[in-house]
């Protein structure tokens, strides 16, 4: 998108001469196919967060491919109990690599009451599009932090691998619409981190810098925007052929 990379846009179009036509983000000029979830979308989730207020609760996912170790899933889950903010737990029966005992005790249940909602696997769209979601803890893979960005969530981001270390330096220090945690799991690390996007001022301004790209985006796919209209180009040139 222009108005998200216009400077590598302008370095692509640079050193390859050929049309250049930006058409992104792409799931915002469809639906996209019925189904297509990697897994079954639990959407009772969606009913407890129209229980709750807005901007009041960050979503947690760590994506499709992601593996937590017992530790690690350990220290998320007191780290997100002990930050005291309501949260939408993503969390994959897949993701942790070892012992498949069950790892979120009934000491943490209770503690958490119904501040907490955890399912196997979230509607991430329609959770982002929620007006009661205020921020994202997210591995920052590329499709999550377009759908993120183009709902106004600012982000926590928790990179595990390839491209996604990349994304979040974007996200961080570039758009500037999210902060980075540590590379290792740490409870203390992961309560402080939520309660700076979720409670702080350092947040509120992220919040700000992320609707504000929001509506960039939301201009750039409406007719006689630059994707809009770099997406009417490239269906002339194919039509030419």
């Amino acid at each position: 998108m222009d108005c998200l990379e216009l400077s590598s846009l302008a370095r692509i179009q640079q050193q390859y001469q050929v049309p250049n036509l930006p058409i992104g983000p792409l799931h915002k000029f469809g639906p996209g196919p019925p189904n297509s979830s990697l897994l079954k979308e639990d959407t009772s989730c969606v009913a407890w967060l129209g229980k709750q207020t807005k901007n009041s609760v960050i979503y947690v996912s760590l994506g499709s491919i992601a593996a937590m170790d017992e530790r690690e899933l350990f220290e998320m889950a007191w780290g997100l109990a002990n930050s005291e903010q309501r949260f939408l737990w993503e969390f994959r029966p897949a993701s942790i690599r070892g012992s498949k005992n069950e790892v979120l005790s009934q000491i943490f249940k209770e503690t958490i009451g119904e501040r907490g909602c955890i399912v196997n696997w979230a509607p991430q769209k329609e959770v982002l599009a929620h007006s009661a979601v205020g921020g994202f803890l997210s591995h920052c893979g590329w499709n999550s932090t377009l759908e993120s960005i183009c709902e106004g969530i600012p982000m926590i981001c928790r990179p595990c691998f390839g491209d996604q270390r990349m994304n979040a330096r974007y996200v961080s220090h570039v758009w500037r619409v999210g902060l980075e945690l540590a590379s290792e799991l740490e409870r203390g690390e992961i309560e402080k981190a939520i309660r700076r996007l979720m409670a702080g001022k350092e947040g509120e301004a992220m919040r700000e810098r992320a609707k504000n790209l929001k509506e960039k985006f939301e201009l750039c796919i409406k007719e006689g925007g630059s994707s809009n209209n770099s997406l009417n180009k490239l269906v002339k040139m194919i039509m030419s052929f």
